[in-house]
């Protein structure tokens, strides 16, 4: 009888571009997916995918106190009655939810992914009230048998260990969520036209959106008509997300454009010369960032968790320190005046990605896990979903 996989992400979208091949190549080594995700009205993509869903009640954004009780109730319901063989829980929200619903269903196969602890754990709230109660909850429901959680940088893993949430031999390492280098192939930079800096993420504060916007605006005077700035990516309900009318005061529309939400990222990351990525955001490790590298543009990202990981200084990129855009504009400006220098490191780039992003290594780690936890699991009658 197959083992029941139960993965357990905030979203459908964000399984879609995250997890999806891993949820894929976990059902063809003979486990019974079932995705647990809100449904935002593209769940049909992951059953088109031959995986089972289940709508989600949960606002990956609040904080009110009957919307998590919600959630949490859900999923021990669910988890009590289904009884699956591994849950994993991918996000900080499930995560917390998440592992509380599997003590008190009795799981004893659970894994957790760190996929970047966001706006509760950065400079500002590290140390508050609420990021140490999390630890706390985490302490308890994590440092057991059967529990192993999957990081993508370093300095995650280091709080949870100095936290003493988990034990080294709990942790599972992987570069980010992986990409498929057949489908991001190394693409020469445009020859013709404007050059095109991108910039791909949510349109919040933390992303760093602001501090780009005003490095273009100090290299306007000499690069208007020759440069053009791309910002793609959607509104977001994050405390610190960036209002629609915000963006339009400052996007021009032509040498600054805001592109809202796209679907066709990976073309446009072709048509890019440059991707900047000025985030000081608690990143897992960014796949916006991993794309670009993947098909051969350099990246100017920050010094931060997460993203400098990405990046060695000098060879596929440049490093600056957070929330400076004369560091931000310099580096861009060094790439835009270079097209040898930009091309050179933009191989550089690609050969970083296949060196440490392949899908293909991320889904040996998670397949090596699940069958780790599997260890632990107490024989009982399983039900299947309908």
């Amino acid at each position: 009888m197959r083992k029941k996989l139960f993965i357990v992400v905030n979203q459908d979208w964000f399984f879609l571009s995250h997890r999806l091949p891993v949820g894929i190549a976990a059902r063809n080594s003979g486990y019974d997916v079932t995705v647990i995700s809100e449904d935002t009205g593209v769940s049909y993509k992951i059953r088109d995918a031959g995986l089972k869903t289940v709508n989600l009640p949960i606002n990956k954004a609040g904080t009110n106190v009957r919307d998590e009780i919600r959630t949490l109730s859900f999923l021990y319901r669910l988890f009590r009655n289904e009884k699956p063989d591994i849950v994993h829980l991918v996000g900080l929200k499930t995560m917390l939810w998440g592992s509380i619903a599997c003590r008190l269903a009795g799981i004893k196969a659970m894994v957790s992914a760190v996929c970047g602890l966001g706006v509760l754990f950065d400079e500002k709230h590290a140390g508050s009230l609420m990021s140490r109660s999390i630890l706390k909850v985490l302490r308890l429901t994590h440092c057991r048998k059967g529990t192993m959680v999957i990081f993508q940088n370093n300095d995650d893993k280091s709080l949870f260990l100095s936290s003493k949430i988990i034990k080294e031999e709990q942790c599972a390492f992987t570069n980010g969520s992986g990409i498929d280098l057949k489908n991001y192939d190394c693409t020469p930079e445009p020859f013709a036209g404007l050059i095109k800096v991108i910039f791909t993420a949510r349109m919040v504060e933390d992303k760093g959106t602001l501090v780009l916007i005003d490095a273009a605006k100090k290299l306007e005077a000499e690069y208007k008509g020759k440069v053009r700035f791309l910002l793609c990516g959607g509104l977001d309900t994050n405390p610190n997300g960036i209002t629609e009318d915000m963006l339009k005061s400052k996007c021009d529309g032509e040498y600054i454009q805001w592109l809202g939400h796209r679907t066709d990222v990976l073309e446009l990351l072709k048509q890019s010369h440059i991707m900047a990525f000025p985030s000081w955001y608690r990143e897992g490790l960014p796949k916006s960032v991993i794309e670009a590298e993947a098909i051969g543009r350099p990246v100017v990202t920050t010094d931060s968790v997460g993203c400098r990981d990405t990046v060695i200084d000098g060879y596929n990129g440049f490093m600056i320190p957070a929330k400076d855009s004369d560091a931000l504009a310099s580096a861009l400006k060094k790439l835009i005046d270079a097209p040898e220098l930009r091309q050179t490191m933009g191989r550089n780039a690609r050969e970083f990605a296949v060196d440490k992003f392949d899908i293909k290594d991320v889904i040996t780690v998670h397949l090596q896990v699940y069958n780790e936890v599997s260890k632990f699991i107490r024989p009982n009658y399983r039900v299947t979903l309908k």
